[in-house]
């Protein structure tokens, strides 16, 4: 074949392309002809797709107007997310409980000690630098010590048992069972007269995991069969707003939020309180931005909220989320927010780090209100309602 063969014939290739593309092009046209204006967009993907924004669900119901809950709505033609089953609150603590044990380096050291019998005045010292070091506070730590003494002497220090049954009682008698833990949760009847769904404010300073423990106590809430409300009023990180809503998108929970960073976060708790008694739901969580204790006017924030709350309906918990592990810092903490906002009870989180079983007592005697959940890791499910005498032999059963 000549050139002039071969350039015919690269010509008629090109031609036939051309053509193909065409008839492609114009079978795509009058398809888009035949849909509502609103679905003839010019992208493959549909509206938004050159952004990158093809397949993705809404953020909030269409129809829902301000405050609508995260994963309320999803696109037409997207399948809803499956929805997770939170593990029942009764198995929680029995988990964290072996994994407490686990990290009982609290239980170590002081059953170290006592095994070895006719304890001498270093053995005792030895002791009180334990319980001391493990947050136990220096008013606790002298009673126990007290009581272990006194007893040591009517019983005699050769039987290592015998002074571990009193540490035990002592140490439980300190975390006391008696006090109420139970998170109130029942509808209270506002000024308007009205029925409304139980409101906590959850507080704390910034870094201690507020955003998550929300998300977690609503997950025990939902695995005792409540309906449940989420209020964003950390409304000055986006990225808490968001969290919060991917906390309840897992577990079908509507999430109150304000599409406008910065917003009042009075507000927008208002709101959460406002859509919870309209839904008929059981518990209204708030969540709040996390603030240092020394900033006055982000304590007077927290009391304004509260407020806010109120006029609906009495807010029935404020629970202050510290982190295990700032021990005894912790407890100027607790102070502060406690004359800001009237605390009702306390979450500690990250329990599980080291030998700091003690802040437990500490916080209790400090604030004179209980502990009423526990974190022990990161899992979705790693929060359970606290247990005075699961908790004793957990840390002493290292």
């Amino acid at each position: 074949m000549t050139g002039q063969d071969y350039a015919l014939i690269a010509g008629l290739v090109v031609i036939l392309l051309l053509g193909i593309v065409a008839l492609v092009a114009g079978v795509r046209k009058s398809r888009r002809a035949q849909l509502p204006p609103e679905q003839r967009s010019p992208f493959p993907g549909g509206a938004g797709a050159e952004t990158g924004e093809r397949d993705q669900p809404p953020l909030t119901d269409p129809a829902g107007g301000a405050g609508a809950g995260a994963g309320a709505g999803t696109g037409a033609g997207v399948s809803a997310p499956t929805l997770e089953r939170p593990e029942a609150a009764g198995t929680r603590f029995q988990r964290l409980k072996a994994r407490l044990s686990r990290s009982g380096a609290l239980g170590n050291r002081l059953l170290a000690i006592l095994s070895r019998g006719d304890l001498r005045e270093e053995d005792w010292e030895e002791i009180e630098e334990t319980l001391l070091m493990a947050d136990l506070g220096l008013g606790p730590t002298t009673e126990l010590m007290d009581h272990l003494r006194t007893q040591a002497k009517v019983l005699g220090t050769s039987d290592p048992a015998a002074i571990q049954g009193v540490l035990r009682a002592e140490l439980l008698r300190l975390v006391d069972p008696s006090m109420d833990r139970a998170l109130k949760i029942e509808h209270v009847v506002g000024d308007d007269g009205e029925k409304h769904p139980a409101s906590i404010l959850v507080v704390g300073v910034n870094g201690a995991g507020k955003t998550t423990t929300v998300g977690k106590i609503a997950r025990v809430l939902v695995a005792e069969g409540h309906d449940v409300v989420l209020g964003a009023a950390d409304t000055f990180r986006a990225a808490a707003v968001q969290q919060l809503s991917t906390w309840g998108e897992r577990v079908g929970v509507p999430v109150v939020k304000s599409d406008k960073e910065g917003a009042d976060p009075a507000s927008v708790a208002f709101e959460a309180v406002r859509q919870g008694a309209a839904d008929g739901a059981d518990v209204v969580l708030v969540d709040t931005a996390g603030r240092l204790q020394n900033k006055a006017h982000l304590m007077d924030e927290l009391g304004k909220i509260k407020r806010v709350m109120s006029r609906k309906a009495p807010v029935r918990e404020v629970l202050l989320v510290l982190d295990a592990t700032t021990g005894q810092n912790g407890m100027r903490q607790a102070q502060v927010f406690s004359e800001a906002v009237d605390v009702t009870g306390i979450v500690l989180t990250k329990l599980d780090g080291s030998a700091k079983g003690g802040i437990v007592v500490a916080v209790q005697r400090e604030l004179g209100v209980p502990v009423k959940f526990v974190g022990l890791g990161e899992g979705a499910d790693d929060l359970a309602p606290f247990d005075a005498e699961g908790f004793v032999d957990a840390i002493l059963a290292g």
